[in-house]
């Protein structure tokens, strides 16, 4: 998928859902998949209406059809990656940072 030509509208909305560790299901949406470094991490926001939050996870490859999705702990990389998407979705969304 080409990021720059991904148009958003309600009918192309990825929800994901994610188990978290109490067992209680978080759904949040998917917005772009950025390449850092030599990894991957997906960029989500909460399924709420809302919502004005980012979540970035590192994806970790298991075998060929499952993946881990890890909390980033380096501020670093984490600005990294979200100036990366802020760049590739300035003339879409707005960012209030």
């Amino acid at each position: 998928m080409d990021n720059k030509e991904l148009e958003l509208n309600e009918e192309e909305v990825s929800i994901v859902t994610f188990t978290d560790e109490n067992g209680e299901e978080c759904h949040f949406e998917y917005l772009d998949c950025v390449e850092y470094e030599g990894k991957e991490y997906i960029v989500l926001t909460p399924a709420e209406e809302d919502a004005a939050e980012i979540v970035i996870l590192e994806v970790q490859p298991v075998d060929e059809e499952t993946e881990n999705y890890v909390s980033i702990l380096d501020e670093d990389i984490l600005d990294k990656v979200y100036a990366i998407f802020k760049d590739r979705f300035k003339d879409i969304f707005t960012f209030g940072d």
